[in-house]
């Protein structure tokens, strides 16, 4: 069952998405060579902490730490440590959430470590970053949960791959419903599976957490020992962009963005649904 949610509902929602927001912004800040992953989920708990807001991620499935940094090959739940230092030249994607009075955000971005990055992992970024939006303005009234999946495969398979081949759209991890849980159904492919049909109809009181993972090479993965790591198969490096969004009557309003995703989404003929927190 997709829980649907109430304009008071998303509100809620909203308060949890710019927490994500605010932590979003200083961990990037702080992304920088010589800091260790372990620093930035220190950083991660005092936005929380300073905004009243409980941590998501946290013992989730017994997750032992606030942000999944994950760095290079790591396309996702990368744990914080110590003894993961940030060099010139990595990309590294935080994934974070929030819980405002029991209501759930949860976006994800990638960022550029010093510089000097090649030409193909700056396109990667782009590509998935541009591919979620793409995913976002498919989000309308009336549109089914896979038009959602065709839009963000679609812009995917038509950007040309730097060198030549094809990004490797992850298969075995994507987004899903969010509101009174981090993880509520229904799930989210970022590509068309025929089998499994074209999923719920999108009706406001909707709201879905998209979110694509591409990498370089593979859509293929494993998980490493400590039961949480997952790294592509072949190693190559990846790129991770999430955003939570609610459909509303007034259109699509994305919860995590500071803007709401009125930039991205007038470039897309789209206007964004009116902040409730405005």
């Amino acid at each position: 069952m997709v829980q649907i949610k109430s304009p008071e509902q998303i509100a809620k929602m909203r308060e949890a998405g710019l927490v994500v927001a605010a932590i979003h912004a200083a961990t990037r800040e702080a992304a920088v060579p010589g800091a260790t992953t372990k620093d930035l989920d220190r950083v991660a708990r005092k936005v929380l902490a300073e905004h009243n807001a409980k941590p998501n991620f946290l013992g989730y499935g017994g997750f032992p730490a606030t942000i999944c940094t994950s760095v290079n090959e790591v396309v996702v739940h990368g744990i914080p440590s110590d003894d993961v230092v940030l060099k010139d030249g990595d990309v590294i994607s935080i994934d974070c959430g929030a819980i405002i009075d029991g209501w759930h955000g949860d976006a994800a971005y990638t960022a550029f470590v010093g510089s000097g990055h090649a030409s193909e992992l700056v396109e990667l970024s782009r590509v998935t970053e541009e591919s979620m939006w793409a995913g976002i303005a498919a989000m309308r009234q009336g549109n089914r949960l896979v038009d959602i999946s065709r839009a963000v495969e679609t812009y995917i398979r038509r950007q040309p791959k730097p060198g030549g081949g094809r990004y490797g759209i992850i298969e075995d991890y994507g987004g899903h419903g969010i509101g009174t849980e981090m993880h509520m159904d229904p799930h989210l492919l970022n590509y068309v599976d025929r089998r499994r049909g074209k999923g719920p109809k999108l009706v406001p009181g909707f709201c879905l957490a998209i979110e694509p993972m591409v990498s370089l090479g593979t859509p293929k993965t494993q998980v490493l020992e400590d039961d949480w790591t997952v790294v592509t198969t072949d190693g190559t490096w990846s790129s991770h962009w999430e955003h939570s969004v609610a459909l509303t009557p007034e259109g699509p309003l994305v919860l995590t963005a500071p803007d709401g995703g009125r930039a991205k989404l007038a470039e897309y003929g789209i206007t964004a649904a009116p902040d409730p927190l405005a």
